[in-house]
């Protein structure tokens, strides 16, 4: 009987090495950084963050993709949703042969075509347990790419599920992750979950915890936000935190700290462990780019750029702590910048839509700190340097020699 689920890759590097390196390689990059990070072309000065760009597990989603299309060269290949937030792998899969099925605004995803001979391929945030469930009666054959620290903090959700606490997730609750993560708790008969998406709304449910709130007011301010039934008296009773991976770590850290205070004014420090969880769930490629780009804006700069798809959770956080201490750029490619004209069309922190600057660059010498997010590849942060350097009318590849 043929095999249908894979999660540990078919053993074809080999095969889709060159591939890789053509498709996302970038010589720029890689001679920035045997420069300690730091490159000087006529007035300008790049630096780079020491932590940027494709993490282990978008390294291995894409990787695993490359070999499935190898493994399977005459099957139909589907992709449920985005194999990651970048526009342009998912459209080299696009180009591969691989069909991207994508869920309406407010449905599910429609699995209506795909046939027990099809492969369909699970992308790095992961899917929800029914949408598994109803690939898995398809009896198609499944390759997982699921991140194995999304897989960690499903875990946890499902230990809250299990002893019956509500897990409340520090995340954005239309994101394919944090809808996955939440549909853990389904696995348990009567499990809850509760999605917040900032300190402000993590307060408001600390107050009803503490016996401040109003329960209808909860409820419309988290409508679509919560498990069905939610019911405030009896769900936040007991509460476990976690996190979508790639929010802000320093906010999640201080919500499930605001979360704990608030277990302990209403049920007692010696009661906590009783009503409240909490476990690190934060990724540490996601800490290590935030961390990275934390030491680089303490750096003197002129501003930052932030490269990366507008609908990286990961990529805006990065946009956001850099704002905090110098003007930011943040960019899905290259393209975002014209050198004949000296403008950048970028989507400022905060914002929704995407605006044009013209003499975004400071007049005379510019120190400019660079950074990616994780699903970002090397040759789009390449690209993004030599179209900064063209904008002086400078080359970086004949500087690089």
């Amino acid at each position: 009987m043929e095999q249908t689920y894979f999660r540990r890759g078919f053993g074809l590097k080999s095969a889709i090495e060159g591939a890789l390196a053509a498709d996302y390689h970038s010589r720029v990059v890689d001679a920035v950084r045997q420069r300690g990070y730091v490159l000087t072309v006529g007035d300008l000065t790049f630096k780079l963050a020491r932590e940027f760009g494709f993490c282990y597990g978008v390294d291995r989603a894409v990787e695993y993709a490359y070999e499935t299309r190898t493994k399977f060269p005459g099957r139909r290949l589907f992709l449920v949703g985005e194999i990651i937030h970048n526009p342009h792998v998912n459209a080299k899969l696009r180009d591969m042969g691989v069909t991207c099925l994508h869920r309406p605004e407010a449905g599910e995803f429609d699995f209506g075509g795909v046939t027990p001979d099809d492969v369909v391929i699970l992308p790095a945030f992961g899917v929800t347990a029914q949408d598994l469930a109803r690939l898995r009666t398809i009896e198609c054959v499944l390759v997982d790419t699921t991140c194995g620290s999304v897989l960690n903090v499903w875990k946890r959700v499902e230990s809250y599920a299990r002893d019956g606490f509500t897990a409340v997730i520090h995340g954005k609750h239309y994101h394919e992750e944090t809808k996955a993560t939440a549909s853990q708790v389904t696995k348990y008969a009567g499990g809850k979950y509760l999605v917040v998406r900032d300190m402000a709304e993590a307060q408001a449910v600390c107050r009803y915890i503490e016996g401040a709130g109003d329960g209808g007011e909860l409820l419309g301010q988290f409508a679509g936000k919560m498990s069905p039934g939610f019911s405030p008296d009896e769900d936040l009773v007991h509460v476990g935190v976690a996190n979508q991976t790639t929010m802000l770590s320093n906010e999640s850290l201080a919500i499930a700290a605001e979360v704990r205070r608030s277990m302990v004014r209403r049920y007692g420090e010696a009661a906590l462990d009783q009503h409240f969880r909490n476990f690190d769930t934060i990724c540490s490629a996601t800490q290590d780019r935030q961390d990275a780009v934390t030491k680089l804006i303490a750096e003197p700069l002129h501003l930052m750029v932030v490269i990366g798809g507008y609908n990286s959770s990961n990529t805006t956080h990065l946009a956001a702590l850099c704002q905090e201490r110098v003007p930011t750029y943040h960019i899905e490619d290259a393209t975002g910048i014209d050198p004949a004209d000296g403008s950048i069309r970028y989507r400022p922190v905060g914002a929704q839509d995407v605006v044009r600057k013209v003499d975004w660059l400071p007049q005379g010498p510019v120190t400019i700190g660079v950074t990616a997010g994780a699903s970002t590849p090397n040759n789009k942060v390449g690209e993004t340097m030599e179209r900064i350097a063209a904008s002086r009318g400078a080359s970086l590849t004949a500087s690089l020699g």
